[in-house]
């Protein structure tokens, strides 16, 4: 929210101009300081005087102007110190003799860094500049130059035109949290700086007298689907204004104003509406009153494949649950209720009578329509956020004022309001609950003075004081929540730092312990760790298994992924693909985190989901609990380019399938166990350059190897990517709790290699485990070293070397001992496997 100061003080006693100490107060109160903003002119901008005019058609075609332009009083030297009449080349034909319009001297810079200096062209010298509205930062308008006269402004020639044009004024930008609604408006920012500081406020609203319509203009709502029980419209109000000059120009001060506020000039109705909306926070809408009927307005559901084209011109197909405002007779759709208008009501300069619509939709409705259209505008941000239904009446008066005043326009006495009265929300609130929860010591009278500076009503109790709270704070609900006003209010420096004392005898939980001991020993091993979305396309989760039931979004962020992810390891393939992109050839990321299943059975329907602002009962809760899936944490890594860097003596190494193997080994390490691994083949993933990580029960925990080159391409990747996923709870359940060393043996180890031919079909994993098994107890330990398939090698089979090392913890083994243990070995693996012994 851009904040114009000059607007701001017209509700608020500012103590200080200074755009930064107004943004320390607002800060005070928990508003978040975003920016500075200001027009860029400065230098000798005046009103000049056209004394004459001549055409001069130039060989290109083009036709300019040679003027005489008074831009001082008669015997004083202009604001640049030269004389006060200039000649000046305009390429505009908008003005004639007589005009006044905006002229920048010579030292005038403009935005740009646009330095304006007298400059021989077309043949003249040219001492100056007469600006369009671009040219100053008004706005888009650059087909002529600006005309004074046209902004209602009659300068004497010579007066200084920065502050009259209001291009002195500053704007504060503060960003708004979600609960804060009402500081969408001057009216609420002014409301919170004077809690800060104390300053007098005047609410804006209070200065408007709203006149009652005498002739009704009606309105009629049919919602016979609410979403989740809440009505489409708390209040609507509707207001005729007839003989409007659409193309009359909008003020200087409100227009300069719009622009620091960040809101381009579109037409003097609907700037009108933008100040109002910008002022009180409530939307307004401004149909050509041609569209409507006798019949008035009316709002309803979207009928199914029914289509609008809005002021953008995209013709849209509206969903059942998009909110409409129709003409009553006929049914045609004039807009997208809180989001858009409709191009067919559209204000228009040949518009001489608006009817304005000011209403208080459901916030849901408008937060789905606005999401679902991706058309985010500064009506659906304030609706979804929640907007003081009374103030509907009030902004159209507003509006119909302004019309009245500056669009020569004639308040018809016609229109209608359509509100349902509604309790206002009254908070029980314990004594003394603010200095329980904050630790700070407020007195009863500081509780109630803050709650009746926020707008609230407080009727003292004995134990609890009832709270009403104002119709523009939707958000207060709990007294928790008038707590944290309370705690704002009298501010956040006031809270004591302490220190709080751990309770003793806890600490990390096995598996929280664990799960950190992997993060810390991959990174030491020069891993990177990321976190990603959850939300992925149904693509991706079915990208490394075959398709499965996912949990599928209602109301998703982005509707390409609109599920929740099934393994964690697509999303960190696309973070590896945007650091590729970004010039980072050599990658080693990883990630854990839950990933999501789907329950077996939906035991609660949507409709009967609670709302978000009311905590659900507890049978409620029991069956949210009963309907929520698995989510187990799991392990995932994406390693790709070099291993080891070439260097001086030293080749470069690539990743290879190793990679991801030895990040499950890491893993497995960090928490005391160990993994096997199984040659298999899964979706995604490079036939032969794939292994199933097996628990030393023989459970599948996840999958490690090379990514298929396609899929690699897809994400960007080049060369061979490695990739991991692992089911980290599953890994960390099968960890011993305690951690057994055994004593270093002093005893010589006897050493021996056993080859073994055995067919290409059977793992050299399932060799390896037989070998271990064979060898018996004497065995410390055994690894393949060769892999080897040449010469005086049967076709079909392979020779697998294993280095195997025995050692007996109280005595020097033999060699005729270490070879019995060997071919005990062998002959388990020739039984199984028909594995016989290269010599």
């Amino acid at each position: 929210m851009r904040v114009p100061l000059s607007w701001l003080a017209e509700s608020v006693e500012l103590q200080d101009r200074d755009p930064e100490r107004v943004l320390a107060a607002l800060v005070r109160v928990g508003l978040e300081e975003e920016d500075v903003h200001r027009f860029s002119v400065s230098g000798p901008v005046v009103c000049g005087q056209v004394l004459s005019r001549e055409p001069e058609p130039q060989t290109n075609g083009k036709t300019i102007n040679w003027c005489q332009v008074r831009v001082a009083p008669d015997g004083q030297r202009a604001a640049d110190g030269g004389d006060p009449v200039r000649g000046i080349v305009c390429g505009a034909h908008n003005f004639e003799v007589g005009d006044k319009t905006v002229v920048t001297l010579p030292g005038s810079v403009l935005p740009g860094d646009f330095r304006i200096s007298a400059r021989k062209t077309y043949g003249h010298l040219s001492d100056g500049m007469m600006a369009s509205a671009r040219e100053l930062g008004l706005g888009a308008d650059h087909s002529g130059i600006v005309v004074l006269s046209r902004l209602g402004l009659d300068p004497e020639p010579g007066t200084p035109l920065l502050g009259l044009l209001g291009l002195d004024d500053v704007a504060v930008e503060i960003n708004i949290t979600p609960d804060r609604g009402y500081c969408f408006s001057i009216r609420g920012v002014a409301r919170e700086y004077a809690h800060s500081t104390g300053a007098a406020f005047t609410d804006p609203a209070g200065r408007v007298r709203v006149q009652s319509p005498k002739t009704p203009l009606p309105i009629r709502v049919d919602d016979a689907a609410p979403i989740r029980g809440n009505r489409a419209v708390r209040s609507f109000a509707t207001r005729l204004v007839t003989g409007v000059d659409a193309t009359a120009p909008t003020p200087a001060w409100m227009l300069s104003r719009l622009t620091l506020a960040g809101l381009r000039s579109v037409s003097l109705p609907v700037d009108i509406t933008n100040y109002v909306m910008l002022e009180l926070g409530q939307p307004l809408h401004a149909y050509d009153a041609m569209s409507v009927g006798a019949e008035g307005l009316a709002v309803r559901r979207a009928r199914a494949k029914e289509t609008l084209t809005t002021l953008d011109g995209e013709r849209r197909t509206l969903d059942p649950e998009d909110l409409l405002v129709t003409d009553a007779a006929t049914g045609t759709p004039l807009s997208l209720a809180g989001v858009m208008g409709g191009a067919d009501s559209e204000v228009t300069e040949q518009t001489q009578a608006v009817v304005l619509e000011a209403a208080c939709f459901d916030p849901i409705s408008i937060a789905r329509a606005a999401r679902r259209h991706k058309l985010p505008s500064e009506a659906s941000k304030r609706f979804e956020r929640g907007v003081d239904p009374n103030l509907a009446p009030v902004a159209a008066q507003r509006a119909v004022d302004l019309l009245v005043e500056l669009g020569g326009g004639t308040d018809a006495s016609a229109g209608s309001l359509l509100e349902e009265i509604e309790r206002p929300t009254v908070v029980r609130y314990p004594h003394g609950a603010a200095s329980r929860l904050v630790g700070v010591d407020y007195t009863p009278e500081q509780v109630t003075g803050v709650l009746k500076q926020i707008g609230c009503t407080v009727t003292v109790g004995a134990e609890t004081d009832e709270v009403t709270v104002p119709s523009w704070r939707p958000d207060l609900r709990t007294p928790e929540d008038l707590i944290e006003e309370v705690a704002r209010i009298v501010g956040y420096d006031q809270i004591p730092v302490r220190l709080p004392v751990a309770p003793p005898g806890r600490g990390l939980t096995f598996e929280q312990a664990s799960r950190r001991r992997v993060a810390e020993l991959l990174a030491g091993a020069g891993l990177t760790e990321v976190l990603s979305y959850p939300f992925r396309s149904a693509a991706e989760n079915a990208l490394f298994e075959e398709p499965a039931p996912a949990i599928t979004l209602v109301n998703p962020i982005d509707a390409s992924h609109g599920q929740m992810r099934r393994l964690v390891l697509p999303g960190l393939l696309e973070t590896a693909r945007r650091n590729t992109a970004r010039g980072f050839s050599d990658l080693a990321l990883f990630e854990h985190g839950l990933v999501f299943r789907p329950a077996a059975e939906d035991v609660l329907g949507l409709e009967s989901l609670p709302l978000g602002a009311r905590r659900p009962d507890d049978e409620t809760l029991a069956r949210l609990r009963a309907c929520t899936g698995p989510q187990p944490r799991h392990l995932a890594a994406v390693l790709s380019g070099e291993l080891v860097s070439r260097q001086p003596d030293e080749a470069s190494r690539p990743v290879d399938w190793r990679a991801g193997l030895d990040v499950a080994r890491h893993a497995a390490h960090a928490v005391g166990t160990a993994l096997t691994v199984r040659q298999t083949e899964y979706p995604g993933m490079h036939p032969g350059r794939t292994a199933e990580l097996l628990l030393a029960d023989g459970e599948a925990v996840g999958f490690a190897g090379e990514l298929l080159p396609e899929v690699a391409a897809g994400y960007g990747l080049s060369g061979r990517v490695a990739v991991l996923e692992l089911d980290e709870d599953a890994l960390i359940a099968a960890a011993p709790r305690r951690i057994e060393s055994h004593p270093l043996s002093v005893q010589t180890p006897a050493t021996q290699d056993l080859s073994l031919v055995v067919p290409l079909t059977v793992p050299a994993g399932e060799v390896l485990r037989t070998v271990r098994e064979g060898a018996g107890e004497l065995l410390e330990s055994a690894a393949l070293t060769a892999d080897y398939r040449g010469e005086s090698i049967p076709e079909g089979s392979r020779s697998l070397t294993f280095a195997l090392r025995f050692r007996a913890p109280d005595r020097t083994l033999t060699a005729a001992e270490a070879s019995q243990a060997r071919d005990a070995a062998a002959a388990l693996a020739s039984e199984r496997f028909g594995a016989t012994v290269r010599s």
